[in-house]
């Protein structure tokens, strides 16, 4: 079955390039079935890219869904046009009496900066706590995982020595959790990022459990209420070229950044980069939306609370 997404958006065209089966949102209200309805708050800088990656994987499934893009109301994109986020992106006060079977909130370039300070932090916690009512099953990545462990458990972040990227190998505590149904025992992960949560931490809370993690890594995915809760810290929605593109850009501008881990082939950045998660990618999102959301989430989204 096909994602249902706004006509016009440019991932449209860039996923029919490959061979995925997207729904013109004007063809999918003339079907008579209810498709899971799923709402993202894309705070990532490159939003066209992130919003790519994301349906790219989100279509992979069986099911049928109806996408809404949010924003934030305090917080002007520097890199993406005015005009498509007035086309394709609400703002909370348009979405806040509605219901969601899921919530996807990505990563954000904020993480040097103390939760607190930063710009939007409190439109953050209010679209995370009105989550906890109208919205099923969340998945949390990278900043957000951070910022949704910080904001409901407390647990802090910490900076590391030097950013933290490349593609790394995870394994998982128990392989009878729906999430990682037909994983292998090892599989790879994106990571981007300059902080990290420890499992210490996590360990205190009764309410949260470590269910992969990396040796070189760390933590990377927490569960929360019975999987309602998400907690991603790596990005396995990146496609091939996005780590590329970072330290591209990193480099560019002078900061200190070392090539991207196990990720150019021969760790040479002249060379192509080599993508062996995508397999894995896909069976995460695959079976979030089918273990955690569409066989969990009441028929009538009024149910939710």
């Amino acid at each position: 079955m096909p994602v249902n997404i706004p006509d016009k958006l440019p991932a449209i065209e860039l996923l029919k390039k490959e061979n995925i089966f997207v729904m013109y949102e004007s063809r999918a209200t003339h079907q008579d079935i209810r498709p899971l309805r799923i709402i993202i708050l894309n705070l990532m800088p490159m939003k066209i890219t992130t919003e790519t990656d994301l349906l790219r994987l989100l279509s992979n499934t069986p099911l049928q869904l109806e996408i809404d893009f949010l924003k934030l109301s305090g917080h002007t994109s520097k890199n993406t046009p005015l005009s498509h986020m007035d086309a394709f992106y609400k703002e909370f006060e348009e979405i806040r009496k509605n219901n969601y079977d899921g919530m996807i909130i990505t990563g954000a370039p904020v993480e040097h900066l103390p939760f607190e300070e930063v710009s939007y932090w409190d439109e953050m916690k209010a679209i995370m706590n009105w989550g906890e009512h109208h919205v099923f099953s969340t998945l949390y990545i990278c900043w957000a995982a951070q910022a949704g462990l910080y904001h409901f458990y407390g647990i802090p972040k910490y900076p590391l020595p030097e950013k933290k990227s490349g593609v790394f190998r995870h394994t998982f505590a128990d392989d009878k959790l729906p999430i990682f149904r037909g994983f292998d025992d090892e599989y790879y992960v994106p990571h981007s990022r300059h902080t990290e949560i420890r499992a210490e931490d996590i360990q205190k809370v009764n309410e949260l459990q470590i269910i992969s993690s990396s040796e070189d890594a760390g933590v990377n995915m927490v569960v929360g209420k019975k999987g309602r809760q998400l907690f991603i810290t790596g990005h396995a929605e990146y496609s091939r070229e996005t780590l590329k593109t970072e330290y591209l850009r990193d480099r560019e501008k002078g900061l200190p950044i070392n090539i991207p881990v196990n990720y150019f082939r021969n760790n040479d950045p002249a060379l192509e980069p080599v993508m062996y998660w995508k397999s894995h990618a896909n069976l995460l999102f695959y079976n979030w939306l089918n273990y955690y959301v569409y066989q969990e989430t009441p028929y009538n989204l009024e149910e939710i609370h």
